[in-house]
C-alpha cells in the first residue's frame, strides 16, 4: 500500500507513465553510486526542433508500483515469511530501517544533483530544449533528458564528451549581450579573430597568384580582405542577424572564383593579367550578391528556408571542403619536409594538446593555426639561412624560362617552394595603405559568370542558415525568427556587393568555422566580436601587415588549407546531429549526395582530356578549366559555360541531390531534424528575444511594416 507521507510522493514523470522497475534496496551499488536506470523506452537522440509536450497534472499521474515486500530483490529470491510474532517484529523493524535509509539516500541525491545554471533575463531562468524552445515539466525525467540532448546539440557528441560541455549555456563564459568590460572584451575579441585567421587570409594567397598577380598585389588584396572583414562584421552584428558571427571570404566562393579565373578567354592573355581578371571577377560577384540581397530583403528566403534542413546543409558544406583535395597535398608535396611538419603540428595542437590550459585558456586548441604557422615558418627560415635550399649559381627569382643550366632548372621549383626569402612583399609594401573601392578599375559584367555566382550565392545562404541555427543555440535565448534570418541573408548580399566593389576576389559571408570558434573560445559576446572587427580594420590600414601575410611560403599555405578544408568537411557533417543520424532514410540521402558530389564533377572535369594532352595550367588547377572541354554542347556558348561550370562544382551537385531527396522522400520532422525557428508573434512578446535580435537605434520601428525581415 502506498505511503501517505507527502515527502514520499512519487516524482512527476513522463506521460503516459512508463512501467518502472522495482526500487533497489539502499545497500545496492546503484544507490551508493547514484545510478538511475532508464527503462521507459525513450530515446536520448535529440532533434533540432521538437517541442516537448507538457506533462499532465500531478493528480492525473499514476502512482508507481510499490515493490513486493515479500521479495528480496538483492538476493533474487522470495523472502521467507515470518512464522512468529517475534520474527514479525524483527521484519517490521528492518522495514523501518530501510525506509529511513531510503529517506537519507533521497536527501543525498538532492545534495549531489548539480543545479543547472539559470540565465539572468535571456530565458527567464527556464531550462531550454535543443531547439531553443522552453522545456516543460522541469521536475520530470524527460526534462533531464532534454537537458542532456541540449548539451549534445551544442556541439558534436565527441566535443561534449571530451571537453565536458554539460549544458546549453552553462559552458559559455560570455553570452550574446554580455559586456564584461573593455579589457576582457578587447582580449577576447582579438582572440576570436586570431583563432579564425586561417579562414580570413588564406583565400587571397590562392587566387591572386592564380590570376598572375605579384606578391605586392597579394599584399594589397590581403589588406583589403582584412578591411572588408571588419566592416562587414560590424554591419552584420548591428543590422544583420545580430549574432556574434565573423564575416569574411568564404571557401564557398573559392571554387567558382578559380573556375572564372581559368576561363578559356583568360588563358591566352599575356603579361600581368591580375587587374583584368579581377575586374571580371568583381562584376560576377556584384551581380550574384545583388541576387542574394534580393532573396533576403524580398522575403523569398523565408520560403526557401523551408527546404533547408540538416540533411541538406550537411552534405552541401562537406562537399565544399572535399572539393579541394586535388589542390591540397599536391601543393604540399613541392616541399614535403616543410608541408608535412606544418600538418603534423596543427594536428598535434588541435587534438593531442587540446586539453592543456594556460591561465584558463586552451591556447593550443584556440590558436592551433597561428602557433603551428609561426613554428613552421621559423623552421623554414632557419633552413633557408643555413643554406639547405641554396644551390650554386641558381637564383630562384629568375623565371624558369630564362634558366639555361639543367642543374638550376631541376632545383628552381624546390627553391621557390621551400625558401622564405623569395617574396619581397614585406619590403615593398608601404607602412600605410587605405583600401578604397574600384581600386583595380571598373568592374566588367558578363551574364554567364554572373549567373554562376547567383547559384553560388544560394549555396552561401544554405551555409549561413546552418551557422545561424547552431550559433543561436550556443549564445542566444531563442533561435532567430524567419524574418531575422532573411534580414541576415539580405545583409550578407549587401556585404558581398561591398566586397565586390572593393575587390577582395570573393564574396563576404558568414564563415562556417564560427560555430566551432564560439564553442571553443566560449565567447559569445556581440561586443567582443565588434571590438575585434575594429582591430581588424586598424590592422588593414598598416600595409606591412598585408605584406607580412603575403610572405607566407606557398607550401605552408597549402598545408594549412589541408587542415582548414578537413575542418570544414567535419563541421558540415556535424549538422547531422540535429537529425536522426542513424535513420536509413538520412544515411541513404547523405551517402548519395556525397558520392555524386564527387563523381559527377569528376566526369565533367575529365571529359575530353586525354592522358597525353598538353594542358596549359598546373595539374591542381585542371578541375577548374572544365568550361573549355565539358560534355554539354549547345548552340549557346554562354549556356555551355554556365552548365559545364556549375555541374563541375561539388557543392552544387551535393545541394541539388540533397534538397530534392530530402523534400520528396517521406520522413517525420524529428527524423529529418527540421529546423524550428522562433515564431514572430511569440518573439515580440518576449523581452529577451527582442533584445537579442531587434535592430539598434530604433531602426526596426522605421521599417516595422517590413514584416518578413524583422521580428
Amino acid at each position: 500500500m502506498a505511503s501517505s507521507d507527502p515527502s514520499k510522493k512519487p516524482r512527476p514523470g513522463p506521460w503516459p507513465p512508463a512501467p518502472e522497475s522495482a526500487a533497489m534496496p539502499p545497500s545496492s551499488w546503484a544507490k551508493r553510486t547514484g545510478f538511475r536506470p532508464k527503462f521507459s523506452g525513450e530515446t536520448n537522440a535529440s532533434d533540432s526542433g521538437q517541442i516537448t509536450s507538457l506533462p499532465p497534472p500531478p493528480q492525473a499521474q499514476a502512482k508507481p508500483r510499490q515493490p513486493d515486500a515479500n521479495v528480496d530483490l538483492e538476493a533474487g529470491r522470495p523472502r521467507p515469511s515470518p512464522t512468529s510474532n517475534g520474527e514479525a517484529v524483527v521484519a517490521r523493524d528492518r522495514e523501518k530501517e530501510r525506509d529511513k535509509e531510503k529517506d537519507k539516500d533521497k536527501e543525498k541525491e538532492k545534495e549531489l544533483t548539480t543545479p543547472v545554471r539559470k540565465r539572468r533575463d535571456s530565458d527567464g531562468g527556464k531550462n531550454l530544449a535543443a531547439n531553443g524552445q522552453p522545456a516543460a515539466g522541469e521536475g520530470s525525467r524527460r526534462v533531464s533528458r532534454n537537458e542532456e540532448a541540449a548539451a549534445a546539440d551544442v556541439l558534436p557528441q565527441s566535443v561534449m564528451d571530451d571537453d565536458g560541455f554539460v549544458g546549453r549555456h552553462s559552458h559559455m563564459k560570455y553570452e550574446l549581450r554580455d559586456t564584461p568590460g573593455l579589457v576582457p572584451i578587447g582580449l577576447y575579441g582579438f582572440q576570436h579573430f586570431l583563432s579564425m585567421l586561417g579562414s580570413v587570409i588564406l583565400i587571397p594567397l590562392v587566387i591572386v597568384p592564380a590570376m598572375g598577380g605579384t606578391y605586392e598585389d597579394t599584399a594589397d588584396v590581403v589588406s583589403t580582405v582584412l578591411f572588408m572583414s571588419g566592416v562587414t562584421t560590424l554591419l552584420h552584428t548591428s543590422f544583420g542577424s545580430r549574432l556574434p558571427l565573423i564575416q569574411g571570404p568564404s571557401f564557398v566562393y573559392l571554387a567558382p572564383a578559380l573556375a572564372i579565373i581559368n576561363s578559356p578567354e583568360f588563358l591566352g592573355l599575356n603579361g600581368n593579367n591580375f587587374k583584368h581578371i579581377m575586374k571580371e571577377l568583381q562584376g560576377a560577384i556584384i551581380i550574384g550578391s545583388a541576387f542574394q540581397a534580393f532573396l533576403g530583403y524580398s522575403g523569398l528566403m523565408t520560403i526557401l528556408v523551408r527546404l533547408i534542413n540538416p540533411v541538406v546543409v550537411s552534405p552541401t558544406i562537406a562537399a565544399v571542403g572535399l572539393s579541394f583535395y586535388s589542390y591540397g597535398f599536391p601543393r604540399v608535396g613541392t616541399c614535403i619536409e616543410i608541408g608535412v611538419v606544418q600538418i603534423l603540428l596543427v594536428i598535434i595542437f588541435s587534438l593531442y594538446l587540446r586539453k592543456i590550459s594556460v591561465l584558463g585558456h586552451r591556447v593550443f586548441l584556440i590558436y592551433a593555426v597561428p602557433l603551428s604557422l609561426f613554428i613552421t615558418w621559423a623552421t623554414a627560415f632557419l633552413l633557408t639561412e643555413s643554406g639547405v635550399y641554396s644551390y650554386k649559381g641558381c637564383d630562384p627569382n629568375i623565371p624558369a624560362s630564362n634558366i639555361i643550366s639543367d642543374h638550376c632548372r631541376r632545383h628552381v621549383s624546390r627553391m621557390k617552394s621551400c625558401r622564405v626569402d623569395t617574396s619581397h612583399a614585406l619590403k615593398s609594401s608601404p607602412w600605410f595603405r587605405f583600401p578604397y573601392p574600384l581600386q583595380w578599375g571598373t568592374p566588367v559584367f558578363h551574364w554567364k559568370m554572373a549567373l554562376v555566382m547567383c547559384v553560388v550565392s544560394i549555396i552561401s545562404s544554405v551555409d549561413s542558415v546552418g551557422s545561424y541555427h547552431a550559433s543561436s543555440l550556443l549564445v542566444a535565448s531563442r533561435p532567430p525568427t524567419p524574418g531575422v534570418l532573411s534580414r541576415g541573408i539580405g545583409l550578407e548580399g549587401l556585404s558581398s556587393i561591398l566586397a565586390g566593389l572593393w575587390g577582395t576576389g570573393t564574396g563576404s559571408t558568414t564563415l562556417t568555422e564560427n560555430v566551432h570558434t564560439v564553442a571553443v573560445t566560449k565567447m559569445g559576446s556581440r561586443r567582443a566580436v565588434e571590438l575585434g572587427a575594429c582591430v581588424m580594420i586598424i590592422l588593414s590600414l598598416i600595409g606591412k601587415v598585408g605584406g607580412f601575410i603575403a610572405s607566407i611560403p606557398e607550401v605552408i599555405v597549402a598545408a594549412l588549407l589541408c587542415f582548414m578544408w578537413a575542418m570544414l568537411t567535419a563541421l558540415g557533417l556535424s549538422n547531422l546531429r540535429y537529425s536522426e543520424a542513424g535513420s536509413s532514410r538520412n544515411i541513404i540521402i547523405v551517402g548519395l549526395s556525397m558520392f555524386f558530389s564527387l563523381s559527377i564533377p569528376a566526369y565533367f572535369q575529365q571529359y575530353g582530356i586525354s592522358p597525353n594532352s598538353n594542358v596549359s595550367v598546373p595539374s591542381y588547377f585542371q578541375p577548374y578549366i572544365v568550361a573549355s572541354h565539358g560534355p554539354i554542347h549547345t548552340k549557346s556558348s554562354g549556356l555551355n559555360y554556365v552548365l559545364n561550370t556549375l555541374l563541375s562544382l561539388h557543392m552544387v551537385v551535393a545541394f541539388l541531390v540533397a534538397v530534392i531527396l530530402d523534400n520528396t522522400v517521406p520522413g517525420s520532422q524529428q527524423e529529418r531534424g527540421v529546423y524550428v525557428w522562433s515564431e514572430p508573434d511569440a518573439a515580440r512578446r518576449e523581452p529577451a528575444v527582442c533584445k537579442d535580435y531587434e535592430l539598434p537605434f530604433r531602426v526596426g520601428r522605421i521599417f516595422g511594416w517590413v514584416k518578413w525581415v524583422g521580428l
